[in-house]
């Protein structure tokens, strides 16, 4: 069983790491296994030391960042480590692609992880688990007390769909179009332990629940807690898991910007004594669908989900609130499922795939 976590964890306030999940693919942008070679084959550049994982599918590789201290060295931290992970990807003949799902994978003729771990969640999941193709975005941020955590974790939950409807970039599963901006938020949904989470009262009661789970083999490990958003209690952070795959570093970053944000935002507001908001977990999964259905069209639930307000009167408000620019220049910009539909239509599906290779200069 795995090891719990701990309040200690949570003992520094703003610290950053970003996680991206990616496809290798074949010299024609196709997702083909390239894990073996590249994460058990081969020792990695430097900055990828112990930070390089593969996923459930031999296609899906992640990487992770250092600890980064400052905002102001995201940029160049997130980009280092593309880089290497592109030149280590090419000295072995593979190349690197970002999105939420790769448009031509193809779950049955794709090759699954032999890791125990993987092992057991496919026998224990099944059918939801082996079609499961997704790669997302991860955002940590350190939070240096445990039940502010918590508190803001259960506040950002209203926050959540306005990043997935930016960030929709996975029309495509399986080979075709789904009619939804991000299926993979949908696709994802279908495995257990995922989607909005319900408010937990302090860290005790989060606590509680991960010592329920582990001892009742409901999960192997406390990282098959697949919310979209959790306090990490091995980590000390708050984990925003909520956007699809990018292939762009300009868009990842203003995802880490905005989430660093808020989170330094609502723990300024608890600090302050701000009672925390509550609602339906059900007006929360509207509100996430809107967002996984329309994308950048999305009309959304409001803070008090009364009535709807358009995306981008959200990016404006919440850019001006925060002080931050990123989001609303996403917002501005062609979302990527639109960019796929187009270039699929436009240009054929080898421009697509080929659109989707990293990009980190």
């Amino acid at each position: 069983m795995d090891e719990r976590g701990s309040r200690e964890a949570f003992s520094r306030m703003g610290t950053i790491g970003i996680e991206e999940e990616y496809y290798v693919v074949d010299d024609e942008g196709r997702p083909t296994s390239g894990t073996d070679e590249l994460v058990y084959e081969s020792d990695p550049p430097e900055i990828l030391a112990g930070r390089l994982d593969h996923e459930l599918f031999k296609c899906v590789i992640e990487s992770q960042t250092p600890v980064i201290e400052d905002l102001a060295d995201a940029r160049e931290q997130l980009l280092a480590v593309r880089e290497a992970l592109v030149d280590h990807a090419t000295a072995h003949g593979f190349d690197i692609a970002a999105a939420g799902l790769h448009p031509l994978a193809k779950w049955r003729e794709l090759e699954h992880a032999e890791k125990p771990r993987y092992r057991k969640q496919l026998d224990r999941i099944q059918y939801p688990q082996h079609r499961n193709t997704t790669a997302g975005l991860h955002v940590h941020v350190g939070v240096d007390d445990a039940d502010k955590a918590v508190w803001i974790a259960n506040e950002l939950r209203w926050h959540l769909p306005v990043m997935l409807a930016l960030s929709a970039n996975s029309p495509y599963w399986n080979g075709f179009d789904t009619g939804l901006q991000s299926a993979r938020a949908k696709i994802f949904e279908a495995l257990p332990n995922t989607g909005m989470p319900t408010r937990f009262e302090d860290y005790d009661a989060f606590d509680d629940y991960e010592r329920r789970m582990l001892e009742t083999e409901s999960i192997d490990d406390r990282g098959e807690l697949w919310f979209d958003v959790r306090p990490h209690s091995g980590h000390g952070t708050v984990e925003v898991r909520t956007p699809d795959g990018q292939a762009d570093p300009d868009v990842v970053l203003a995802f880490v910007e905005y989430t660093h944000a808020l989170v330094e935002d609502l723990a300024a507001r608890y600090e302050d004594g701000e009672s925390g908001t509550d609602a339906r977990r059900e007006l929360y999964d509207e509100h996430k669908w809107r967002a996984m259905r329309h994308g950048h069209d999305a009309a959304l639930l409001d803070r008090a989900f009364e009535s709807t307000v358009d995306l981008g009167e959200v990016v404006d408000r919440e850019a001006e609130r925060l002080g931050v620019s990123g989001i609303r220049e996403v917002y501005d910009a062609e979302s990527g499922a639109e960019r796929q539909r187009r270039l699929r239509e436009e240009e054929g599906v080898d421009a697509l795939c080929d659109a989707l290779r990293l990009q980190y200069e």
